[in-house]
């Protein structure tokens, strides 16, 4: 597809994340309907975006996170867009801070280093099983639905050079966001966008237990090699929360 140099790559952006997304359906077992050229010339875009291109600036190190409130919020969030078909900003993390694990019910997501350095982990949440998890006692005091299984799929690291991180309704949907040696931001597109009357609404997760196969913050290759683990839906932490800032780029119109 031919580019455009006198739009605004994020305009560019917008309007393929609108392409690619309008009347996105998957099924149970992840099947979907995207049309891989589309998805393709998405994730094209996205990987050239730069921090420049939205006038956001590197921000300098700070000191580590403190008690709340004392150095401002770990993570602010700039708002672009969102419409009925995708929601589009920029998260900026401090120094050290974390977005916690949590999911994206039914949701597609793309994730894009500005710049900095995160480490993503990824799990898939599997189907409820029958068997009596062998750490039952630790199960204690909570409801069944709370606790799900899980498999961790992989931790990978993402810099400024690096493409997309990509989720869908099925596969990574449950990730973990940390920076690594000093703040980052990254672009982070979803589709559609949270909407709790319709079953889309974040949730966040504690690990209550990991499986015997692989070691934590090891990378997973291999289906052989995967981490089950189990864990406890929860509310959102207190040591996390998020600030907005004002979106300094390009306006962007979809």
């Amino acid at each position: 597809m031919p580019r455009d140099s006198e739009t605004p790559l994020i305009q560019q952006i917008a309007k393929q994340a609108h392409i690619t997304f309008k009347g996105f359906t998957c099924s149970a077992n992840g099947e979907d309907n995207l049309i891989a050229d589309q998805q393709n010339e998405l994730i094209s875009l996205v990987t050239a975006l730069r921090a420049s291109d939205l006038n956001i600036a590197p921000r300098k190190s700070s000191p580590s996170l403190g008690a709340a409130g004392l150095h401002g919020p770990p993570v602010s969030y700039m708002h672009i867009c969102e419409t009925e078909v995708f929601s589009m900003g920029v998260f900026l993390l401090r120094s050290g801070a974390s977005i916690p694990l949590h999911d994206h019910p039914g949701m597609n997501g793309m994730l894009k280093v500005l710049y900095g350095k995160v480490s993503v982990r990824c799990l898939d949440r599997l189907e409820a099983s029958l068997a009596v998890p062998s750490f039952q006692p630790a199960l204690a005091g909570f409801e069944a639905g709370s606790v799900r299984r899980s498999v961790l799929r992989s931790v990978c690291g993402y810099s400024e050079s690096s493409g997309p991180c990509l989720l869908t309704p099925v596969r990574d949907n449950l990730h973990q966001v940390d920076a690594l040696d000093g703040p980052a931001a990254f672009l982070d597109i979803l589709a559609p966008p949270y909407n709790p009357e319709h079953g889309r609404d974040c949730h966040y997760y504690k690990v209550l237990h990991r499986g015997e196969q692989g070691e934590a913050g090891e990378e997973q290759q291999g289906e052989g090699k995967e981490e089950q683990t189990w864990l406890l839906e929860i509310p959102q932490p207190d040591d996390f929360w998020c600030d907005g800032e004002p979106y300094p780029g390009p306006a962007v119109s979809v």
